[in-house]
């Protein structure tokens, strides 16, 4: 009875300390950064997550995709929320972000956390617990995010030319990720979000109406069936059939030459990549949930801001 009442009276103050020295940390992220400042705010963005995924669960991916697109282009800072202003373009209207969804759903979630704690909650970390709960919605694995991301003051249209494209080749995307800290192991994962959401078919249209044998020619056929000429705005399912259930659906679509993009296609061009494609095309959701959640904490980190650097934007569009 006393281990208990020692317990009891002793636990507080750990977590207490824990969490007192995880938000003064400096240079790193840390899971509870907001127990103290705001301990609410990830209730708030999973209640308002569920809200919105139950009326249009079409927007898990795009919201997914906000994330890794912040994330590639001057890391994790939420440059990609900005807008253009002053004669400058920024990355939201750079050309591979023009088809970016789910600015709204942010603005929304920010101005909520604004009124439960002013000026505390960074926009970049709003959209790594996004990113996180759509995952969950979308019956995917949960994971504990890393927050104390601060937000970017500069956003800059010409440097979405780092992102990955579509019709990029093994080789390319290989060394686009090792360039951001990644590897070949977490592109094949992370290429695994596609198992979730739905993609313009200008983004492959290309590559259907060309000859590509790397394409089930029936696949193709459908595919030219939904993207009449000049309909490039046409929204296609990533993951026919599932494409609102986090799954491993993508690999088995992909081991059979029904990957709807040239990189998802290129995925079976290296060895590596190709036996993760290939096992988890038959295999459990398992490795597949646990190696995302490894993936994308570490995808999060890539050059964030913390300490003193940058703001916490009153909105998520604008510098203060």
């Amino acid at each position: 009875m006393a281990s208990k009442v020692l317990l009891v009276f002793f636990l507080p103050l750990v977590l207490s300390l824990f969490f007192s020295g995880c938000a003064e940390a400096q240079g790193r992220l840390c899971v509870g950064y907001y127990s103290q400042t705001c301990p609410n705010a990830e209730a708030i963005i999973s209640a308002e997550m569920r809200k919105t995924i139950n009326s249009t669960p079409s927007l898990a991916g795009s919201l997914l995709r906000l994330h890794f697109h912040d994330c590639f282009v001057r890391g994790c800072d939420a440059s990609v929320l900005l807008n253009s202003a002053n004669g400058k373009v920024a990355e939201k209207d750079g050309v591979p972000n023009q088809s970016l969804r789910g600015y709204g759903v942010i603005d929304t979630v920010k101005a909520k956390l604004e009124k439960a704690c002013p000026g505390v909650v960074s926009c970049a970390d709003i959209l790594a617990l996004v990113a996180r709960d759509v995952v969950v919605l979308s019956k995917g694995p949960y994971w504990q995010v890393p927050t104390g991301r601060r937000d970017g003051m500069v956003s800059i249209a010409s440097e979405t030319s780092q992102l990955p494209r579509p019709a990029d080749g093994i080789s390319q995307l290989i060394q686009n990720f090792a360039d951001k800290g990644l590897s070949a192991q977490d592109l094949v994962v992370l290429s695994g979000a596609h198992t979730i959401g739905k993609s313009h078919c200008s983004s492959f249209s290309s590559r259907i109406n060309s000859s590509d044998p790397r394409i089930d020619s029936n696949y193709a056929a459908t595919l030219r069936m939904k993207c009449k000429p000049k309909h490039l705005t046409t929204l296609v399912q990533m993951d026919p059939g599932s494409f609102t259930t986090f799954d491993t659906g993508y690999y088995m679509q992909v081991s059979t030459s029904r990957g709807l993009f040239n990189s998802d296609a290129a995925l079976l061009q290296n060895p590596q990549t190709r036996a993760y494609v290939l096992r988890q095309a038959t295999g459990s959701a398992s490795e597949f949930f646990k190696d995302f959640s490894d993936s994308i904490v570490k995808m999060g980190n890539i050059g964030v801001l913390t300490g003193a650097a940058g703001q916490i934007r009153k909105k998520c569009f604008a510098v203060n």
